[in-house]
């Protein structure tokens, strides 16, 4: 037996020792499933699409030392996070985990709410994304018209779902191909971000290059709250970018080696982008100009892109601004890819609605076709929310890390919490796991209430931040359907639900509570 078929074996194992049957083929490598964690991160794209959240709110400042305090905090959750993902390496990732860790009593409910705001997570991920795409679109005709051209809420929606539409057609092609895609996507990724750090520098008039002093000292606030607030409101742009930890768990059911190739690719996909990110955000600092304010207010609608517009002129920003645009498209494949792995695993585990149609995997593809074009059509609607104003679509950003983070807490503290036999995996934090666990957990939940603030005080209805609303809403919508007399989750949902043994063509709901519970302690 060689080398690959005794890796393939060993997967095959671990998953059926987890209740699965193996359903995909395993085509991705290492290096591809890297590949996966680090392009949904999509760092530069990412950077330019939240910049707007660092600049009002501490400028240069925020922009540097924000960004070094929350690399901190950012390893700590992807380290508690890979631990988890080596210990059970499943496509249901932290709802599966937080069925496992938690105690008797509550494990029910909470994995039921994991699950809808991880899916909904990744859904708003993949929106926040692709409305950034479309934006960047509008940017570049802005640039390319002269600054004329101003794109009404209309024209962006229909460039965003022609963006959706396309990226739902990629994702529906064969395993090995979107893998295949990760080592290209990457190459464009880091390529882009060297040739900013190196490029700006070099282009930018001396009228807009900064002294030191204002490039790592200089604090700009301009929407009225008071300097620390808005200093730790400044954090949503790097922990926007650098979120999404769980992207390669959903994929480690197509992974080879999963349990040591996922947590390696967390936690080097979190170091390589936290670096990598500080040194674009000092080469930011230097080569911006000192007028926050035009940044913000510029007829292009882009601080980035305005900051290239001053180095490069038109027909440079054009240029590397293709290779922006490009990349960000990259990564809105990448988070559909993972956002479909997500609905597909929930699903086998019947909690969605229309589960029997979402767990299905297309044979020919070895893809859940049927969960990317869910993912895609509720990425669709969600979207609609820019006819409500430019605040209302905003939400999508903060929503999706609010998501995430709610997810990630609860799972991470059950394992702390309830009454689980954790057995850890190949990595392993060893003595330093509860620390580390902790201090992201504190983190999350503070930051979590951190990102319901408005963007100023006193709000107005144009000026709210409403990812109060839209979460909260899809929160209790959730427990409705769980606490529906007769109907309701709570009388038939058990958690994860073994399929391993069955045939193809088995009907997924005649599967026992017993049966189901049998796999609710992890066996690694």
């Amino acid at each position: 037996m060689s080398r690959r078929e005794e890796v393939a074996k060993r997967d095959e194992e671990l998953l059926a020792q987890l209740g699965y049957k193996q359903e995909f083929k395993r085509e991705f490598t290492p290096l591809e499933v890297f590949g996966v964690a680090f392009n949904v991160i999509g760092l530069f794209p990412s950077l330019a699409s939240v910049l707007v959240y660092a600049i009002p709110n501490g400028g240069p400042v925020a922009m540097v030392w924000g960004w070094a305090v929350a690399s901190v905090f950012i390893l700590c959750i992807g380290l508690s996070i890979a631990e988890l993902a080596s210990a059970a390496p499943t496509a249901g990732g932290v709802y599966f985990w937080t069925h496992s860790f938690a105690s008797p009593r509550w494990r029910n409910l909470l994995c039921w709410v994991v699950g809808y705001v991880n899916t909904v997570g990744y859904i708003a991920g993949l929106a926040s994304v692709d409305w950034s795409c479309a934006i960047q679109i509008t940017a570049a005709a802005s640039v390319g018209s002269g600054q004329t051209y101003i794109a009404t809420n209309a024209q962006t929606y229909g460039i965003y779902v022609a963006i959706l539409l396309s990226h739902a057609l990629l994702c529906c092609l064969a395993t090995s191909v979107l893998a295949r895609m990760q080592r290209i996507y990457t190459t464009i990724n880091i390529c882009l971000c060297f040739a900013v750090i190196v490029g700006l520098p070099i282009a930018t008039p001396k009228q807009y290059m900064n002294t030191a002093r204002f490039a790592l000292g200089s604090f700009d606030n301009l929407y009225g709250w008071p300097d620390g607030f808005a200093f730790v409101l400044s954090l949503l742009t790097p922990l926007w970018t650098v979120s999404a930890f769980d992207a390669s768990v959903h994929i480690s059911e197509e992974a080879s080696n999963a349990a040591t190739a996922v947590p390696w690719a967390i936690v080097c996909s979190n170091i390589i982008a936290t670096l990598l990110g500080w040194a674009i955000n000092v080469t930011l600092t230097f080569c911006m100009g000192t007028d926050m304010g035009y940044l913000l207010s510029s007829p292009i609608g882009q601080p980035m892109a305005q900051i290239f517009f001053s180095s490069f002129g038109q027909n440079g920003t054009l240029v590397l601004w293709a290779f922006v645009v490009i990349a960000q498209y990259m990564m809105g494949s990448s988070c559909l890819l993972v956002a479909s792995r997500q609905i597909f695993a929930y699903s086998r585990d019947r909690a969605l609605p229309l589960s029997g149609i979402l767990c299905r995997v297309n044979k020919s593809a070895s893809a859940p076709v049927n969960a990317v074009w869910f993912a895609v059509i509720c990425a669709i609607l969600l979207g609609l929310l820019a006819f409500a104003g430019t605040q209302a679509i905003s939400a999508i950003f903060p929503l999706a890390i609010n998501a995430l983070y709610t997810a990630y807490s609860i799972t991470i503290a059950a394992r702390w919490l309830g009454n689980s036999n954790f057995r850890r995996g190949p990595f392993h934090l060893g003595i330093l796991s509860l620390p580390i666990s902790i201090i992201a957990v504190l983190f999350m939940a503070f930051m979590s209430i951190i990102f319901l603030f408005p963007i100023m005080p006193g709000p107005s209805a144009t000026t709210m931040n409403y990812t109060v609303v839209v979460l909260g809403g899809i929160l209790g919508l959730s427990l409705v359907w769980y606490y529906l007399p007769m109907y309701g989750g709570i009388h038939w949902f058990v958690g994860p639900v073994p399929n391993i043994g069955k045939r193809d063509g088995d009907n997924p709901y005649f599967v026992t509570q017993d049966e189901s519970r049998e796999k609710s302690t992890i066996k690694a």
